[in-house]
């Protein structure tokens, strides 16, 4: 049982002058036991201690393992959505991707905004993204107290969201999860959100209730009390932004002549084109990968990992890329991916040219650092600039690099390659494959309705 006391003493206000921040820390002694608390504003820490003050006038009683009146413990065993919320980061954060931690926290940061019980001026919209994107990463990985600016932001978003159990109250419930709702449904200046977005975040949503229906917070996930009518997304890739093999070639040979740092690229890029490999996965091309290379004839590559761009505060590492399986694949699966003669040959001319980097890596910067996404787009976006006609450059013609990888999936489909084999190759499922690339397969059309023809024209025997 914790104790109590009423020897409480408050001193004047602390403030420390930073190289960039100014701190102001209430400070006070409850049973002889210091207590202090930082405040970005002299404002804050102000009402801050005025409010301990009060409560120690008024004759209450302070917790002696906090600091802090007895009141406002019991106030803060009522679980609010925000402190829920750090509960289930928490649990999912060892076993999410990098990229996936980012995207739960860009939904919990949307559906918090929804969830304040009060929004008053004291802290801005922006100041309050900030805390709560510390709060989902940062605190998580390191697991350290908040900066001092962004300590009394997270104190008060821990009193001020609403409570888990409003979303059980008959009709409330229904509008909190609305509000919810609307609001990962539109960008943070008020206009609607790509469906894409919309969607995956109703998904985020959606785990996180059913978590809080399994640790026994809620009795039912409100959103599914609640009808939503889901977004329709394009989930085809469109034919226009697919190249031809001819545009390909000029567009490498662009890149080449870019500069020296376009030099290093055109294996780069052309990996891409001719082997359908995403960019996080050339960014791990490594020479143990490339099982065969032989002149004039068709090579063989083995993908074992990809490095996809998280951002430092997702990954575990505190880097901005963390290697990981393969895509859709699980730890260990490799992808056997065919090395055409045309890429087999940049591949030698780079290897002989610029050699490896660290643990075997083919593609570096020139200073021996990882390919970055700053490097290689400018290259891609001014030798696309250089190579491509006037009407193409304004169209949606390879408008970014994973284009090249779609465009060697259509090119291998329109070949006649078979479904399976492409998405063996691709990394894809077959369903996957083809609903994505429906729109892409080209020329096949006339050649399947001969062939109808000729099994139903007039005359036609059947054995």
């Amino acid at each position: 049982m914790n104790r109590t006391s009423f020897s409480v003493r408050f001193w004047k206000i602390k403030s420390y002058k930073g190289n960039r921040v100014t701190t102001h820390y209430v400070r006070w002694v409850v049973d002889g036991r210091e207590w202090k608390e930082p405040f970005r504003t002299l404002a804050h820490a102000d009402s801050f201690r005025a409010q301990l003050m009060t409560a120690a006038r008024q004759g209450e009683a302070f917790d002696v393992t906090t600091g802090r009146p007895v009141s406002w413990k019991r106030e803060e065993n009522v679980l609010t959505w925000f402190s829920f919320t750090l509960a289930y980061v928490d649990a999912k954060w060892p076993y999410a991707a990098p990229n996936h931690r980012r995207g739960i926290a860009e939904a919990l940061t949307d559906a918090t905004e929804a969830l304040l019980a009060k929004d008053d001026s004291t802290f801005g919209a922006d100041t309050r993204r900030t805390a709560l994107r510390w709060a989902y990463s940062n605190r998580v990985r390191d697991n350290t107290d908040p900066p001092a600016d962004l300590a009394p932001v997270i104190r008060w978003l821990e009193a001020n969201t609403v409570p888990m159990a409003a979303f059980e109250e008959p009709g409330k419930g229904a509008l909190l999860t609305r509000g919810m709702l609307d609001r990962i449904s539109r960008t943070k200046d008020g206009r609607t959100a790509a469906a894409n977005t919309a969607n995956r975040k109703r998904m985020c949503l959606n785990n996180a209730m059913e978590y809080a229906v399994e640790i026994g917070v809620l009795s039912a996930n409100p959103l599914k009390a609640v009808n939503w009518t889901k977004p329709r997304t394009l989930t085809t890739v469109d034919p226009k932004v697919v190249i031809n093999i001819h545009q390909a070639r000029r567009f490498l040979a662009a890149v080449e002549q870019h500069s020296e740092r376009g030099k290093r690229m055109k294996a780069f890029f052309g990996c891409m084109y001719f082997a359908a490999l995403r960019p996080e996965e050339v960014v791990d091309l490594r020479t143990d990968h490339l099982i065969s290379l032989p002149e004039n004839d068709w090579g063989e590559m083995r993908l074992t990992n990809a490095e996809p761009r998280a951002g430092s505060r997702w990954t575990n590492s505190g880097n901005v890329r963390e290697r990981r399986e393969l895509k859709h694949r699980a730890a260990g699966e490799t992808r056997h991916v065919p090395i055409h003669p045309e890429l087999g040959a940049m591949l030698r001319e780079h290897l002989d040219q610029f050699g490896t980097g660290p643990e075997g890596r083919i593609f570096i910067g020139p200073r021996g650092g990882l390919m970055t996404d700053r490097a290689y787009l400018k290259v891609f976006h001014e030798a696309r600039a250089r190579a491509f006609t006037e009407a193409e450059a304004t169209s949606p013609l390879l408008d970014v690099p994973y284009a090249l990888r779609h465009a060697a999936v259509s090119t291998w489909l329109n070949a006649g390659v078979p479904a399976p084999q492409v998405a063996e190759w691709a990394g894809h499922s077959v369903n996957v494959l083809l609903r994505v690339y429906a729109k892409c397969i080209h020329g096949q059309q006339h050649d399947a309705m001969r062939r109808i023809w000729e099994a139903t024209k007039p005359g036609t025997t059947t054995s």
